[in-house]
């Protein structure tokens, strides 16, 4: 009587597994795009409360480390050695200019670092100081996050013995896309560098860019990358493009706001546990149009007067806002 029990135990999958994951397709993503905005608004909302606080917001603080001379060709980018943006090329910033900068976003509220470098890949000696600047951070109590690139074999292993909390990589936009912004490096390869991090234990930060000129089945398709990963990315950035005169896409019209807002809801349904973040382009939301994102699921966002090269909402209006809203930093 007792073995027959236990064996009827043993076969009860709900007791001793989790639900099989959901691997979302694209036509499913496009679904979610077409629901009428407030059924698609309220099961983003429910989605989010379901596993975070919906009044709370982490904020993150961004410096560029490295700014221009990049030899890539993101179509988007001001860095691009290759495109006449009136940026001016800088060498590395030295440790202390760093760990001043981490400090100040702290004393202003600012809970995660990230460090970005315009390069292809980091070399050696360049990794090197960005090792102290992770082990400097990381001492402060803040999480870590850099953006280097591309990584080479062993070096992701290295940012995670000094420290670091999360590898930043954007996919950008979906495969099909890709090659109409970027020829210089792969999808696939975006994607090698990602599994590099996450091998090495890192946590993931990986989003993309919105107004490039791609479809909503591209914004879809991109989705589904990010959530169907082995793990989804734990962090996910959604950028607004930010038109940069001098670059392919420095004449891009503005996409609709609500199509920007449904693509946050598209993300919070299809990655409910990770953070999804407001990044670039916000300083040109209204307050309206940030709240609405919110409302939809976002709840990290750059904070800061200032991200790698583009201008980002001041500490002040960033302060404003929560106040206004009722929300709390994290």
């Amino acid at each position: 009587m007792q073995a027959a029990a236990l064996a009827s135990v043993a076969h009860t999958p709900d007791l001793f597994s989790a639900p099989a994951r959901h691997l979302w397709t694209v036509e499913e993503v496009l679904a979610l795009y077409d629901l009428p905005y407030m059924d698609l608004l309220w099961r983003a909302q429910k989605t989010h409360r379901q596993h975070f606080d919906a009044n709370a917001i982490q904020r993150s603080t961004l410096l560029s480390i490295k700014t221009g001379g990049c030899s890539e060709d993101c179509g988007y980018c001001s860095q691009s050695a290759r495109f006449n943006t009136d940026l001016e090329r800088e060498r590395l910033l030295p440790v202390d200019e760093v760990v001043a900068a981490a400090e100040a976003a702290k004393a202003k509220g600012a809970s995660r670092f990230c460090m970005g470098a315009a390069w292809r890949s980091p070399k050696e000696n360049d990794l090197e100081k960005v090792l102290e600047m992770v082990r400097e951070v990381k001492a402060l109590g803040m999480q870590t996050c850099v953006t280097l690139g591309m990584l080479k074999e062993g070096q992701a292993e290295q940012l995670k013995e000094a420290g670091l909390d999360y590898y930043n990589h954007n996919l950008d936009t979906d495969k099909e896309f890709y090659g109409q912004v970027i020829k210089s490096h792969t999808h696939d390869e975006r994607l090698e560098t990602l599994a590099q991090a996450r091998d090495a234990g890192l946590n993931l930060c990986s989003g993309g860019i919105i107004g490039m000129g791609e479809s909503r089945r591209n914004r879809a398709a991109m989705l589904v990358q990010l959530a169907n990963l082995p793990v989804p990315p734990e962090s996910v950035p959604i950028n607004n493009l930010v038109p940069v005169p001098g670059t392919p896409l420095g004449d891009a019209p503005p996409l609709d706001p609500f199509e920007f807002v449904r693509t946050i809801a598209a993300a919070r349904i299809t990655m409910p546990t990770s953070w999804v973040r407001l990044s670039a382009g916000r300083r040109e939301m209204s307050d309206e149009l940030q709240a609405l994102c919110f409302l939809a699921g976002a709840n990290s966002m750059f904070y800061g007067d200032h991200l790698l090269t583009t201008g980002n909402a001041d500490f002040a209006q960033d302060d404003a806002l929560f106040e206004r809203l009722g929300l709390t930093a994290v």
